[in-house]
């Protein structure tokens, strides 16, 4: 085999491929890439046995085809690549040297298994696909003790898709409304292969085709291919949990709140309480670290009516739900001290449903 490529080309799929890759393996052929030659097409896949990436690159002046395994750095510079189909014997060529090293047998690496029979398509927008996972992967469980937290929910609707993420802290539930899947399934995406899916969609266009069976789902766009297995177990009923009869609202500007948050958050206690007492449009936030002997208190102006009110949220969390909602002004809805808060973009997106649970702590007046 022997092919031409440009290796910035070359390194873009590679870097692309390469998050799949674990740092420890207990396999040692999948420390390294899958690189097939057919014509002028080669495929190169990167797996940890769990997900497999697979990608697409034009390649010229091929000569022959085959497989082979190998872990590769190049120079930012037109490379040719000639393998040996004897003993695998790899050499790359370039403008002023060379590299040689032994690849592996191709036929050793893992061959993901056919979707099963039953499998469900449907087709959805890369757009929606990447914006699902970029709203609520900031809030995906990481307790091996609930494995079921570990990764975004997908509950698939006929008209509608909700992806939900939740620590137990935190819940996020995000409807992406006016899709029409055709479909009525659910299944759990790893945070790895979420987070992977994410960035390679995030500078993609087009549509993604998501073919779903009972253990694993397959992801195609127009350059690369994504396969994983689900999370296995029963997500909890996350609508049971969201409180429906909130009464008291207010609306702040986002960045006002999140910067005296982090102001006053310097002197919180090692638990990262802060305290929110709420008044006629104002909130005022007071932390303490008793055992240094510190504390701050910030007041910010707000919209709000409702009854006088001392909450308790943690720094960490609360700067997480505010980082992650993109609109300038937000809503949160409460009800009481030992009730979960609501917040909310006070604008939803045209089709877009996004609403964050944030659970209080204990506050000693």
């Amino acid at each position: 085999m022997k092919f031409n490529i440009q290796s910035k080309l070359l390194f873009t799929h590679l870097q692309a491929v390469s998050k799949v890759v674990n740092s420890k393996n207990t396999i040692s052929i999948l420390n390294n890439f899958l690189f097939n030659l057919n014509g002028n097409t080669l495929v190169i896949t990167a797996s940890d046995q769990e997900t497999t990436l697979t990608t697409h690159v034009e390649v010229t002046n091929a000569e022959g085809s085959g497989k082979f395994a190998a872990g590769v750095k190049e120079p930012d510079q037109g490379l040719t690549v000639d393998i040996n189909d004897q003993n695998l014997a790899i050499n790359i060529t370039y403008m002023n040297g060379e590299f040689n090293f032994i690849g592996m047998n191709g036929n050793e690496f893992p061959v993901k298994a056919p979707s099963e029979d039953t499998a469900k398509t449907l087709i959805l927008p890369a757009e929606k696909v990447t914006r699902g996972i970029q709203q609520t992967v900031f809030a995906v469980g990481t307790e091996s003790l609930r494995p079921m937290m570990m990764g975004i929910y997908w509950d698939i609707k006929p008209n509608e898709i909700a992806f939900v993420s939740t620590d137990t802290h935190k819940l996020v539930r995000f409807r992406q409304l006016a899709l029409e899947t055709g479909l009525e399934t659910s299944f759990i995406l790893p945070t790895k292969p979420a987070t992977i899916l994410a960035s390679i969609l995030d500078k993609q266009e087009g549509d993604v085709k998501i073919t779903i069976d009972s253990k694993s789902a397959t992801f195609e766009s127009a350059d690369y291919t994504l396969s994983c297995r689900f999370v296995n177990g029963r997500y909890p009923n996350y609508n049971s949990v969201i409180p429906q009869d909130n009464q008291f609202t207010l609306t702040i500007d986002r960045m006002t709140m999140l910067a005296a948050i982090k102001r006053v958050s310097v002197t919180a206690s090692p638990g990262g309480l802060v305290k929110f007492d709420l008044k006629e449009n104002q909130i005022h936030l007071a932390t303490q670290d008793i055992d240094f002997s510190k504390s701050s208190e910030e007041v910010v102006a707000c919209d709000y009516t409702g009854a006088e009110m001392l909450i308790g949220f943690n720094d960490e969390n609360i700067i997480d739900v505010l980082n992650n909602i993109d609109n300038d002004m937000i809503t949160v809805e409460l009800m009481d001290p030992s009730r979960a808060g609501i917040f909310k973009p006070a604008e939803q997106r045209e089709n877009e449903d996004l609403l964050v649970l944030l659970m209080p702590m204990m506050v000693i007046a």
